[in-house]
């Protein structure tokens, strides 16, 4: 609920305990509003000027993850035995090779997840980064990166794949 205090005194002790404080400023007058201030235990971490959600919302993401990237990608990666890093979703693949190989998993009949890397930028890059991999789509089983679609297509035709999956 927005508050109104008196002064900054006020401000850093409403915010001291606070993981991320997002405070917004904005007026006609002035041509760099509106402002979004980011804050951390009472500190001015950020600052974004003009109203682009999209660049609001990533550097929100940022700060309010409290958890290291790596930790956050090992979790991720070991949600599902088999999981898929992708460009959309088993649903609505947005990319012809992310569709190649949701139909190389279906055709498996195994049970897998997967995970859209362009709803999440900071995944996207530090996956890269992670699995010393640059292109998408990613492929794990058991926590270990397999590989993309040329690789996966070679384990189909030598029927490692299946192996894989079920070892």
């Amino acid at each position: 609920m927005p508050s109104v205090l008196k002064d900054s005194s006020e401000f850093i002790e409403a915010t001291s305990d606070a993981k991320l404080t997002v405070a917004h400023f904005s007026a006609d007058w002035a041509e760099q509003f509106p402002s979004v201030l980011l804050f951390r235990s009472g500190k001015q971490v950020d600052r974004i000027d003009g109203a682009d959600p999209r660049t609001i919302t990533d550097e929100i993401k940022k700060y309010n993850n409290a958890e290291p990237l790596e930790e956050r990608l090992k979790k991720l990666i070991n949600t599902s035995k088999v999981m898929l890093f992708m460009k959309g979703n088993r649903n609505q693949p947005r990319c012809g090779f992310s569709k190649q190989i949701i139909e190389i998993l279906n055709n498996t009949g195994t049970s897998y997840e997967t995970f859209d890397i362009l709803t999440d930028e900071e995944v996207r890059q530090g996956l890269k980064t992670y699995s010393h991999w640059p292109t998408y789509p990613q492929l794990y089983i058991n926590g270990e990166l397999v590989g993309g679609l040329d690789i996966v297509k070679d384990l189909v035709t030598s029927g490692e794949l299946s192996q894989m999956i079920n070892a």
